[in-house]
């Protein structure tokens, strides 16, 4: 009888259910991936939608529990389903390209990105897509001169008319030389964008870049094209891969304005024909600190001394045909990783400075040009990869220096030593011993500084120490 009566009150409570919250598949609208970074609050902005109602949703109680991967409804958006998808636009991205490769309306892409004119389609700005079905169109075509849409779509395995719909074409007429179309299917090109013939691909890694970032081109062209360009306002120095491809490397300055800079490819072709392609990429802050304040011997702040000796700095970094060798592989290491305080930083790169003279009224705004590490007299600092020794003696401001040329631009300086244990023209090993951490020069106490040139601009070397260049 016992069980009896447990058997039942067990049946009984199973159909007491407590209340669960409103999944994204419970409610209508288009699902919404969250990105790395996202809030809700930024993704409300985006869309247009009031907090309380992308909450209600989706069933959140707590605005601070959300995952990149989460899916997310979005209310409110009438006549749009299937998942948003999140495209960073690359080089030779187009606001034509993309609306030929997914086939969103116009209309559509101008309501869920906010968008007022094609001109605002910079390298580095996250869009927002619809995935429509059978939208994606990614065999990439050009008709070329004297050839016709018929020509064109029999190459692709399709029909003038899908070609000229897919394009937003008039009609088999309407193909242009070298205009930019796409095809239904897969390409055995992994680009999409609307390059000329000359470069199969261009991609800039890690986007958008950021203020004393360094930006990776990479590109695939034709055989025997020589590369060249612009980023801001830097030429660019191309180098071959182990893909067959050219990369360069070009630093961002941490004291250049937030905004749209141009990035421009120039290729040459062997029969010595040219053709370029630029377009403007959006540079992000940095969010460095600000209001560090040193006290400096005042003479250590006169021009009169700093500027001839960052001067000679520059002669070393800033070279108009950098080393074509690549003297390092993989990743970076500290400098400090001889020592136990290799990962405590006692000021990181991009903060903002004022340098106060002692005992006088003199102030001079400046900003951190590289990384500190803590540590005292003495210690052993190390290379942090293979390169040839460019550098090495005593200046004024910076004290016992050492500069590391590793290749294509890239060049490691090490201030304030209390010892240099290396020559100009040594080659030197990754984690070689290479000097002594000391406090010569400007500097209010003991540590090792250490500053990544990447063709002639400091970059954060933080970043070089958590990913692999190129």
């Amino acid at each position: 009888m016992y069980k009896r009566a447990i058997l039942i009150f067990f049946l009984l409570t199973s159909f007491i259910v407590s209340p669960q919250p409103v999944h994204a598949q419970d409610a209508s609208g288009p699902i919404y991936v969250v990105q790395p970074g996202d809030s809700l609050t930024s993704i409300a902005a985006r869309f247009s939608v009031d907090l309380n109602e992308l909450m209600a949703a989706n069933g959140i109680a707590d605005a601070n529990q959300l995952t990149a991967g989460q899916q997310l409804v979005i209310p409110g958006l009438e006549g749009i389903t299937g998942v948003l998808n999140t495209e960073v636009i690359n080089f030779g991205d187009s606001y034509r390209s993309l609306m030929r490769r997914t086939q969103v309306p116009d209309s559509l892409f101008r309501k869920l990105n906010h968008v007022v004119s094609p001109s605002e389609f910079y390298v580095g700005v996250s869009m927002i897509t619809p995935e429509l079905s059978e939208s994606r169109n990614k065999k990439r075509t050009s008709p070329s001169v004297g050839e016709s849409l018929f020509e064109v779509a029999i190459k692709n395995n399709t029909d003038v008319w899908s070609l000229a719909n897919i394009n937003k074409l008039d009609g088999s007429w309407d193909g242009l030389p070298g205009d930019t179309l796409f095809a239904p299917g897969e390409s055995t090109n992994t680009s999409t964008t609307g390059l000329p013939s000359a470069f199969i691909s261009a991609e800039i890694r890690d986007l958008p870049i950021k203020q004393g970032g360094t930006g990776v081109i990479k590109v695939q062209t034709l055989p025997g094209v020589a590369l060249g360009g612009l980023l801001v306002d830097h030429p660019l120095y191309f180098f071959p891969d182990e893909s067959g491809g050219q990369v360069a490397l070009q630093g961002v300055h941490a004291l250049l304005e937030p905004g749209v800079y141009p990035l421009r490819l120039d290729a040459t072709l062997p029969d010595g024909s040219k053709q370029s392609y630029e377009q403007y990429i959006l540079i992000t802050t940095g969010n460095y600190l600000t209001g560090e304040s040193l006290p400096v011997d005042p003479s250590l702040i006169d021009p009169a001394i700093t500027d001839p000796e960052q001067k000679l700095l520059e002669d070393i970094t800033v070279v108009p045909a950098p080393s074509p060798t690549k003297l390092w592989n993989g990743m970076f290491i500290s400098p400090a990783i001889a020592y136990a305080d290799s990962t405590y930083f006692t000021s990181r790169y991009g903060t903002r400075r004022v340098y106060v003279g002692l005992g006088t009224d003199l102030t001079v705004n400046w900003w951190h040009t590289g990384l500190d590490f803590g540590g005292g007299d003495g210690l052993a600092l190390t290379a942090p990869a293979a390169g040839r020794v460019v550098f090495a003696g005593p200046w004024t401001v910076r004290g016992n220096a050492t500069v590391i040329d590793h290749g294509w631009g890239v060049y490691s300086g090490f201030w304030h030593q209390s010892a240099i244990q290396v020559q100009v023209g040594d080659l030197v090993e990754q984690n070689q011993v290479i000097g002594l951490v000391g406090g010569t020069g400007r500097v209010t106490g003991a540590h090792l500084h250490w500053e990544l040139w990447v063709n002639g601009i400091q970059v954060d070397p933080l970043d070089w120490l958590i990913q692999a260049y190129p």
